[in-house]
């Protein structure tokens, strides 16, 4: 029965990341692209911990913590390039 679920939860996870690809592919904005990037980010995250718990191991906690640093920088450099542009700013003249 475990197995089941954990079955039926990585099917959902693929879908979502389906799901996400089509907003990526056909988003009518950037940032729908970004929060949908994100989220993809999110469902990896929870796939490479379902197959923790399904394979019973800790041996994926550290991916998963990579993962989430990742996805989160991601984030946030593109978040800073929609707003001004750029991502990396320089100072000159200081």
């Amino acid at each position: 029965m475990f197995a089941i679920a954990m079955a039926v939860s990585l099917v959902f996870l693929s879908v979502s990341i389906l799901v996400g690809l089509y907003r990526i592919i056909i988003g009518p904005s950037m940032p729908d692209r970004v929060i949908a990037l994100d989220a993809i980010g999110i469902n990896l995250i929870a796939m490479v911990a379902v197959l923790s718990v399904t394979f019973r191991t800790s041996a994926y906690l550290e991916i998963i913590l990579l993962m989430g640093i990742i996805a989160f920088i991601g984030t946030v450099a593109f978040s800073k390039y929609i707003e001004r542009g750029i991502i990396i700013e320089s100072r000159r003249g200081d």
